[in-house]
């Protein structure tokens, strides 16, 4: 691995942008730089369809000359002197930003701790087609499979490095394997197709191929001749692979750019109970091998496990400098890199487990949707208005009665996060992790 990312020369090609802007009249400045190395192989009907290798290197450098700011990014480093001029000079006529600025050096990452974020195991096309192919011959090997939407598999390498002018030097390499099969039921106008997945830091972690393209089988199987349903107020159960989307919109909710912006439903509900009693998210930077895993921000600052709801109360936002600046805050580690500067966001968030198992959810429910696919963005942010197109299955006395489809379900989210229970299991291989979970009383629209 240390021959494909040299981490000492990435480490060299920030310092010296650093070192070129505080010449070129910087008052303060930060540099990233990227490398990577990936290869993916797509699979379909048993021939390798594309195999695709990609590498790449980028470096970003951003400077501040008073509360003015600019970015600029290159993919060579053949003169850092030229890059770090242009960008002071774009810093000089931009207009000012009250908020701008790097981290507060109290703030910085000085111990950086172990976090299993790299495996060793390098991948060549003949292994990832092999997964690929054993993927899809299991979900061909489903009864009522009628052929295959493709397979894939896929593994990426990459090196960040960051650097500071008031003297941070943080750099990390991350591994991740992935692999996906997609498989068709039915014939002509009847058909369905239904897709599983999974992605892992470590090789070792993921699910077996056979596994994967069975699941996968299985899932367009059982959407054969979906039904559909009449307008009408019911309880929604969602499989934990469409209820991550549930914990997506609460992300976007508690964004301390959106709360300064004042664009999110939840701006003015710090503090109160916006889920019922019980109910725990926590956000942890530090989960062994996980998806979001990192030992630093895009600012270089630590972090902390942080409880977001906590028995159901809103306790945190997520924070980068500049929001937390502009809401007279502090900030907690949660900066991401994004082109030209940082924006907030999750690490790895979790929704806690209840203690119903997904069978018991429905159960209790007697009657209603399980959602197993969501369609469309009908969310509003600023409102918390839900409307989402799905597809699942209705469910009678707890037990499944049949497919349905081209229905939407809607509701707003502070409504919905009040009643939601999660069940009890967590789909814990994401960055997004959550079980299955009910909420009582939402509007489905039929035919």
């Amino acid at each position: 691995m240390s021959e494909m990312i040299d981490q000492s020369e990435l480490q060299s090609r920030a310092v010296r942008l650093v070192e070129a802007a505080r010449k070129a009249g910087a008052d303060s400045c930060d540099a990233v730089a990227v490398t990577g190395v990936s290869l993916a192989v797509d699979v379909r009907e048993g021939k390798v369809e594309e195999t695709e290798r990609a590498e790449g290197d980028d470096v970003t450098l951003r400077v501040f000359v008073g509360k003015r700011t600019a970015a600029v990014s290159a993919n060579q480093l053949d003169d850092p002197g030229t890059l770090a001029e242009r960008a002071v000079a774009m810093a000089r006529v931009a207009p000012e930003d009250p908020y701008a600025g790097l981290a507060d050096e109290h703030l910085l990452v000085r111990n950086m701790p172990g976090l299993e974020l790299l495996d060793s195991r390098e991948m060549t096309a003949d292994v990832l087609a092999d997964i690929a192919l054993e993927a899809e011959t299991a979900g061909l090997a489903v009864a009522g499979v009628s052929k295959s939407g493709g397979a894939g598999a896929s593994w990426r390498l990459a090196g960040v490095v960051l650097a500071t002018s008031h003297g941070f030097e943080g750099s990390y390499m991350t591994s991740r394997y992935g692999m996906s099969m997609t498989a068709v039921a039915g014939e002509g106008t009847g058909m369905e197709r239904d897709y599983d997945f999974d992605s892992r830091t470590y090789f070792e972690d993921l699910d077996a191929p056979a596994a994967i393209g069975r699941r996968a089988g299985e899932r367009a199987v059982r959407r054969l001749n979906p039904q559909k349903l009449s307008t009408r107020t019911t309880n929604v159960i969602y499989e934990s692979r469409a209820a991550r989307s549930i914990l997506g919109h609460l992300t976007g909710a508690i964004n301390g750019a959106s709360i300064a912006r004042k664009t999110s439903f939840l701006k003015d509900r710090m503090g109160e109970a916006i889920f019922a009693p019980g109910i725990q998210v926590v956000d942890d930077p530090f989960k062994r091998r996980g998806g979001a895993t990192r030992p630093f921000d895009g600012e270089g600052t630590a972090a902390s496990v942080l409880h977001m709801i906590e028995d159901g109360i809103l306790q945190h936002w997520f924070l980068d400098g500049a929001s937390a600046r502009e809401l007279g805050l502090d900030p907690n580690g949660r900066a991401h890199r994004s082109g030209s500067g940082t924006s907030p966001g999750a690490t790895n968030i979790t929704l806690m487990p209840g203690e119903l198992s997904l069978d018991t959810l429905m159960a209790e429910a007697g009657s209603g949707l399980l959602v197993s696919d969501l369609i469309g963005h009908g969310v509003n942010g600023i409102t918390g208005d839900y409307s989402r197109g799905a597809a699942g299955f209705w469910f009678e006395n707890g037990e499944i009665v049949e497919p349905v489809s081209e229905i939407t379900i809607a509701g707003n989210l502070n409504d919905m996060f009040k009643r939601l229970v999660p069940g009890s299991d967590l789909d814990n291989r994401y960055s997004a992790a959550t079980p299955s979970v009910m909420i009582e009383g939402m509007a489905l629209a039929g035919s």
